[in-house]
């Protein structure tokens, strides 16, 4: 067994109880040496200790032991040692590694000698289990050596829907609401705690008796714990009126609140006096097993779960209490501004949730329930306090501690529209990442109500469409149909942006795992007569066929002057025949193309080369990576000398252009009097084409502007066709010779550079190999 075991995971999840389970084995287990011993050390109990030896801190709880202490730590290696709760301590920055000692008999503060137990200093060869949540791994890790990390996961998902089946009389209700918690993917991350899954049945049981569908309650995660609250105290209102639950609830939200702040779970005597609660304020609390009694310590009390603390400390925001804080009893408490400042949230992550629930206490309704079940008044100033914090810079994403993710949870969470409506106003761009159901619902909800939005990014992950997936086992196929109809519902509600939103015109969608049905709802909604996309980026998106889609849907849509297709086009034999279509349509308003790595037959490209002629609208097009037989190139230049065409700008980057190419292309710049700019970066045109090149743009009828060249292997001889050119009046003001061997064409550069009638103004020489 390694010497130090870090048993790590969320609140509620039984870490406690596995550590205690090695205390016995390793005392009593068939394994055990009858002289072996264990040591359980609190870390929530070490915060309220004083200086001591060690001998006395480890034998605090059986006064008895201290005779024997002096035998047991000459065997160190026989010993154990649970170190529970490390996340709990509270202690100076750097106490842990400061004066630490190995002398068990000196009378040193607690804090030094836990400090001196972890760094070894201490018994060295003693076994350590410590037990902390994820939030202190960070500093633990600098504290101990070679530690062996296990996770404690609690509930896996076939315990959760175990603890449901049993808690229901009826099959059918336990699967209904284990369904509706796992629909919403944070409540069914907390129901890894058994505490959690005991609130949730509670709950939904509860509102299935009465005939209440508990569908809308499991929505978001404060719905579910407000819910279970003002239920606990529906049913005890004729015997505790609603008027003398206004204090007792007040004490717990401050207690909770304190505690979140200060980082504490377990309250004793002491804390209840310095924050003015009274013992007899608990009591409902204690009754509904909302609080309960420490084991442990007596006289102290903890909430079931840390959600349950969480969801407390952020009701002490939204309830109505004095402006002055006479006692002094909030001092540790921060405002809401410091509760979703990224700052704090590192410091201390509980405050994460608490400031969801925050959100989801802002709605009308909640309010109007807590002020019925416990009649006390919900504050109206929390939403003002909320949308304070939203901060945008350049009027692109509010609440700008956080990521886009967090804002759309957060928002989503509310379910309040007006205060949506406020946070999102400023929202011009957005770019979200899907990769969940639940991620998607959030996203409709908030996106719906960005009346704002002008650009939409968006990426979607693996397997939230499964129609495509072959990996799954034939068994799963129902399972699989149940979900796509699921998430196809949710994406049809997103996708209604398009139609509904007439000031949404950039959809840039990349990176993205699709399905052939979730393509098709995309599609009816670009095609909508009220969508006004004007620009659209289809970049790396499966499956393949979408693109056909995509271009379906382009024809004869007008709006749209600005398209990107990349990705998985190459030798899709129908592509360039849709895009003809497009582009021969006589609504066609493209002006921008770009079409990377394509490839297709000679036909196809004089189909392109055609429909290039017939199209007045197309200003620029990028065919970067596509491959060109040679007579492709000719149609295509035959294109650029036809006096119809309107190109301004050609990318034919790394497109595999011959010498060959050059003669064609240099024809066609002789005649072409509107192409102003030109890129064949990473084509290999060498000292040949670059000749070739030079004679076409020498020509006066040439109006070239931009001219890039990287990566086209021009060395000192190639230089020599561009010095004379640019020593020629030539109408080229940029040029771009990066990433080319041109050595000592430098000099020949700087020659041209001297002429007064050189008109270039910016010249590329980056890695050029000077």
């Amino acid at each position: 067994m390694p010497l130090t075991v870090v048993l790590h995971g969320p609140a509620g999840v039984g870490k406690t109880t596995v550590a205690k389970q090695l205390m016995l084995d390793w005392t009593q287990g068939d394994q055990a040496e009858t002289s072996n011993s264990a040591f359980y050390l609190s870390c929530k109990d070490l915060n309220h200790k004083g200086t001591c030896t060690f001998a006395e801190l480890i034998s605090a709880d059986g006064p008895d032991l201290q005779g024997a202490i002096p035998g047991i730590l000459t065997q160190a290696r026989k010993i154990l040692f649970v170190i529970d709760g490390f996340d709990e301590l509270r202690v100076p920055s750097g106490a842990l590694i400061h004066d630490i000692c190995g002398d068990w008999k000196k009378q040193k503060p607690v804090p030094v000698l836990l400090g001196s137990l972890l760094k070894r200093k201490m018994l060295p060869r003693s076994t350590l289990v410590i037990t902390t949540r994820p939030g202190a791994l960070r500093g633990l890790r600098l504290l101990v050596e070679q530690p062996l990390f296990i996770e404690i996961e609690g509930f896996l998902e076939l315990d959760r829907k175990a603890y449901f089946l049993k808690h229901f009389e009826e099959e059918t209700q336990a699967l209904r609401a284990f369904e509706l918690m796992k629909e919403n993917a944070a409540l069914f991350h907390m129901g890894s705690a058994p505490a959690v899954c005991w609130i949730v049945c509670t709950c939904l049981k509860r509102q299935m008796e009465r005939g209440e569908d508990p569908a809308s309650t499991c929505r978001t995660t404060t719905s579910l714990f407000l819910r279970f609250l003002c239920s606990q105290f529906t049913a005890a209102r004729s015997s505790c009126p609603s008027d003398c639950l206004q204090a007792p609830l007040k004490s717990v939200c401050l207690l909770a609140a304190e505690g979140i702040w200060t980082q504490t779970s377990v309250f004793d005597g002491e804390d209840l006096r310095r924050l003015g609660v009274k013992e007899s304020a608990l009591c409902p609390f204690l009754d509904k097993n909302i609080l309960r009694k420490s084991k442990d310590c007596e006289g102290c009390y903890s909430f079931i779960h840390l959600s349950v603390q969480q969801f407390l400390a952020a009701m002490f925001y939204v309830l109505e209490t004095e402006k002055e804080d006479v006692g002094g009893h909030r001092c540790h408490i921060g405002d809401v501004q410091k509760l979703l400042s990224k700052e704090g949230r590192l410091k201390n992550p509980n405050l994460t949730q608490v400031g969801y629930f925050v959100f989801g206490l802002s709605n009308k309704e909640r309010a109007m329930e807590l002020e019925t079940t416990f009649g006390c008044l919900v504050s109206t100033e929390v939403k003002q306090q909320l949308l304070k914090c939203r901060s945008v810079p350049h009027g692109k994403q509010p609440f700008s501690t956080m990521d886009v993710k967090e804002v759309l949870y957060c928002l989503y969470e509310s379910q309040e529209e007006e205060l949506v409506e406020d946070a999102m106003a400023p929202v011009t761009e957005i770019s979200i990442h899907l990769t969940s159901t639940l991620e998607m619902m959030q996203s409709s909800f908030c996106l719906k109500h960005c009346q704002n939005l002008q650009k939409l990014s968006l990426q979607v992950g693996k397997r939230i469409f499964l129609e495509n997936d072959t990996t799954l086992k034939s068994d799963a196929q129902v399972e699989r149909s149940q979900h796509d109809h699921h998430s196809l519902l949710l994406w049809a509600d997103l996708c209604s942006v398009f139609s509904s939103n007439e000031n949404l015109n950039f959809l840039d969608v990349r990176e993205s795992f699709l399905s052939q049905s979730s393509v098709r709802i995309l599609c009816e909604q670009i095609t909508h007569v009220t969508c006004h996309l004007q620009k659209v980026v289809i970049k790396n998106v499966s499956p393949a066929d979408a693109y056909r889609d995509f271009c379906l849907a382009f024809i004869g849509k007008k709006p749209l002057t600005h398209l990107v297709l990349e990705g998985s086009v190459h030798g899709d034999e129908m592509l360039l025949l849709l895009l003809c279509e497009i582009l021969k349509h006589p609504r066609c308003d493209l002006q921008h193309l770009k079409l990377g790595s394509c490839s297709d037959t000679p036909q196809r490209w004089a189909d392109f080369s055609s429909a290039l002629k017939i199209n007045q609208s197309l200003k620029c097009l990028d065919l970067t990576a596509s491959e060109f037989p040679d007579e492709g190139v000719k149609l295509l230049c035959s294109t650029l000398r036809h006096p119809t065409c309107f190109l301004q700008k050609l990318s034919l980057e790394n497109c595999h252009l011959t010498e060959a190419c050059c003669a064609e292309l240099s024809s066609a710049l002789i005649v072409n009097q509107r192409l102003t700019h030109l890129c064949l970066a990473k084509n290999n045109l060498g000292v040949g084409g670059v000749k070739i090149l030079c004679e076409g743009l020498s020509y006066p009828e040439c109006q070239l502007q931009t001219l890039v060249l990287c990566h086209c292997n021009i060395n000192r001889h190639g230089c020599k066709y561009i010095s004379k050119l640019l020593q020629g009046d030539s109408s080229l003001t940029d040029l771009d010779l990066s990433f080319n061997p041109i050595a000592t064409g430098l000099c020949f550069l700087s020659e041209a550079l001297k002429k007064p009638n050189c008109n270039l103004k910016c010249l590329g020489m980056d890695k050029s190999s000077l």
